[in-house]
């Protein structure tokens, strides 16, 4: 049956809508191109969506052209207001931005293990509620929060886990108590970050890559066939539990020492690093072993005024290209994905260098052909992925058509 007029003009709505967010904005005939719509078609729509207050005009396409034809249409972008979190065991980082995505608000601020549950909470909470009155907004409508631990597929709660603070579990309860209206997605901080690295990162090309994040814990996210892989608990990726040789014991249910994680973790890093006389300073929020990883690196490619001599540095980066390469060839084995990204803040650190020893060693290992690539996005991954995943909801249901 042909979709009936309503129906069809709700398609084409739908699409221009859809361009307008992955392109930016466009000129009615940039739409008629994209699109293959008819120009009287096209004409309709954009004057449909300006009434209705889903677009606006927002400037001209080129400085010599003028009127009706050069006008550029982009989503009014103050429809509505997101928030994106980036949850960690030592505090965390919050944005806000507008329904296109760019951030208008941003802050951080350190919890420490020694302030009780209730405190932590209410401390951010009242960060989120600041950095919403910093950005000029009075109300969310989508919060995105990476944290790590394990998402209960079923009801999309983050499931007790040992070894983190029980803030975290109480934090989304507390901001759906205190922004009334908003919208609160929780989702493990390692999909996030291959999410972004897939959007915007190192794996654009890719439909079908693992992320290894390397920060300061260990994690894996599997994207096949452009699909997030969750995991029938939604533990897929969880590599530090992985027993690997190389350690002195097996892991446990509660305790990943003994797997992976003794070896990629960034403790487990840092004492290596320490053992070649290999040292650097971390930036910001990185994980100690970032600095020593990044110094290595500047030593190897010749930087003049690295700290690190050059031989020490590339016996630290074969030893540490030894460890993950254990962890890459048991994802190659496993899945096949023909990529897998380093990300994180040690796995930015490391670049191009670390990637390319980790690579050579996995070719050695497994038959199957492995692109190893480092990630563009480092820690800041996590944030970005939260907040394009809040952006990508908020927008589905402000633009989805009536009584959907």
């Amino acid at each position: 049956m042909p979709a009936s007029p309503s129906t069809a003009r709700a398609i084409n709505d739908r699409l221009a809508l859809r361009l307008l967010q992955q392109e930016g904005p466009l000129t009615a005939g940039q739409l008629k191109a994209l699109t293959g719509l008819s120009r009287p078609t096209v004409a309709d729509l954009v004057e449909r969506l300006t009434d209705s207050g889903f677009v606006t005009v927002v400037g001209e396409a080129g400085e010599t052209r003028r009127g009706p034809n050069a006008r550029l249409y982009g989503i009014v972008a103050d429809r509505a207001h997101l928030a994106a979190l980036d949850v960690r065991t030592e505090g965390l980082a919050v944005v806000v931005s507008d329904l296109v995505g760019e951030v208008l608000a941003e802050a951080a601020l350190p919890i420490g293990g020694e302030m009780g549950t209730g405190p932590a909470v209410e401390h951010a909470v009242a960060l989120v509620e600041r950095v919403l009155k910093e950005a000029g907004a009075d109300r969310l409508h989508t919060v995105g929060i990476g944290a790590p631990g394990l998402i209960d597929p079923a009801s999309g709660e983050l499931r007790d886990s040992s070894g983190l603070p029980a803030w975290h579990r109480r934090l989304v309860a507390a901001l759906q108590e205190r922004l009334p209206g908003a919208r609160v997605r929780v989702e493990n901080e390692t999909n996030l970050a291959a999410l972004a690295e897939q959007r915007e990162g190192a794996a654009r090309d890719h439909d079908t890559f693992v992320l290894l994040w390397l920060g300061h814990g260990t994690g894996a996210a599997v994207v096949l066939d452009g699909t997030l892989r969750r995991g029938a608990s939604g533990g897929t990726g969880e590599i530090g539990f992985l027993p690997v040789p190389g350690t002195t014991r097996l892991p446990t249910a509660t305790d990943c020492d003994g797997g992976f994680h003794s070896l990629a973790g960034a403790a487990a890093i840092a004492r290596l690093a320490g053992e070649h006389g290999v040292t650097g300073e971390a930036r910001g929020h990185e994980p100690p072993a970032a600095g020593p990883v990044r110094e290595a690196v500047r030593a190897v490619t010749g930087a003049a005024d690295a700290g690190v001599a050059a031989a020490s540095a590339d016996r630290f980066l074969d030893a540490l290209a030894d460890r993950l390469a254990v962890g890459v060839a048991s994802v190659a084995a496993l899945l096949d994905p023909g990529c897998v990204v380093l990300g994180g803040e040690i796995g930015h650190a490391g670049g191009g260098e670390l990637a390319g020893r980790v690579a050579e060693r996995v070719r050695r290992m497994s038959p199957l052909p492995t692109e190893v690539r480092p990630g563009l996005l480092g820690g800041a991954a996590v944030l970005r992925g939260a907040l394009l995943t809040a952006r990508d909801r908020a927008q589905d249901e402000v633009f989805a058509p009536p009584g959907r």
